[in-house]
């Protein structure tokens, strides 16, 4: 089963689950954002800036898993909406680059005038952010590792889980200590923890979209074990991508004197044993090339699935 191609009652939980963590996120970014507005507080700030990521990527990942669910409804799209997971995976990093950006931008204007932010309030909302965002992670971690959208979405909640425990120290620091940069350090630490992630999100899936090959996968072992078929004197032809993560795709042409089905048969076994069950082999009579024509051999081509 590919990722965001889900019609069983799984796709259905799935969704529910981001539609109950939508409305627990929504909740909590208001009272952030209202209170970071009210007690001028930049961590506060950039942890609801975070929380407003979140609820963007949630219900962009919700929108991408249910389009990828349609399938290949129509002749013009005959993968379906399964890249619509990677497109929004993408979004996602940037927009989380972007507040990143913003808030320490928006630190480094407060050096040498930090003013005064009560700690109470950080920490009394804080606490109300962490377990809403621990609540949104136990949700979503099982389907994370199923779905690119997902993931998006999963990382953008844990990056502001650890947001919410840098302003629950900074409101700590505050009371305890009144010193006035703890929520300017914080703002810091939080941007800082979310930019690597943001990018990592970013490369995989533009990796997916530059049609690169899965980097669980070795190319070279994988045409060296296709050529050790016993009766392939050839292999050309070969590639392998990544449709969405959890649907890696191969096409392969092998050349051979041999029986094709048996060839094709012992070719199948070589991609699944490599986790390649969404392959096309192409069986070829020696001096066959790209442009051959007539007609092919019988069995000379074969969709595995």
């Amino acid at each position: 089963m590919g990722a965001g191609h889900d019609h069983s009652h799984g796709g259905d939980t799935r969704v529910s689950r981001m539609l109950i963590a939508a409305g627990i996120l929504t909740t909590f970014f208001v009272i952030e954002l209202v209170t970071a507005l009210m007690i001028n507080s930049i961590a506060l700030l950039a942890d609801a800036g975070h929380m407003l990521t979140d609820l963007v990527a949630m219900f962009m990942g919700l929108t991408a898993v249910l389009l990828a669910r349609r399938g290949s409804a129509s002749p013009a799209r005959t993968y379906g909406w399964h890249r619509a997971e990677v497109f929004t995976a993408v979004a996602n990093a940037v927009l989380l680059m972007g507040v990143a950006a913003f808030i320490l931008y928006e630190a480094f204007e407060r050096l040498g005038g930090a003013p005064e932010v009560p700690g109470v309030p950080l920490i009394v909302v804080a606490l109300a952010g962490l377990i809403a965002n621990v609540v949104v992670v136990l949700l979503l971690r099982g389907d994370s590792e199923k779905s690119l959208a997902v993931k998006g979405a999963y990382m953008e909640v844990v990056a502001d889980t650890v947001g919410s425990i840098g302003v629950l120290i900074a409101g700590i620091v505050t009371v305890t200590t009144g010193w006035p940069y703890a929520d300017v350090v914080v703002a810091v630490f939080v941007a800082l923890w979310v930019l690597p992630r943001a990018v990592a999100l970013a490369r995989a899936a533009l990796r997916i979209l530059s049609e690169s090959s899965p980097t669980h996968i070795d190319v070279d072992e994988l045409r060296r074990a296709l050529r050790d078929v016993p009766g392939v004197t050839e292999v050309h032809d070969l590639h392998v991508w990544t449709l969405v993560p959890g649907k890696d795709m191969a096409t392969a042409h092998l050349t051979s004197t041999d029986d094709s089905a048996r060839v094709l048969g012992d070719a199948r076994a070589v991609l699944a044993a490599r986790g390649l069950a969404h392959a096309t082999v192409q069986v070829e009579p020696p001096g066959c090339t790209d442009d051959c024509s007539g007609p092919p051999e019988p069995d000379s081509g074969s969709h595995s699935h």
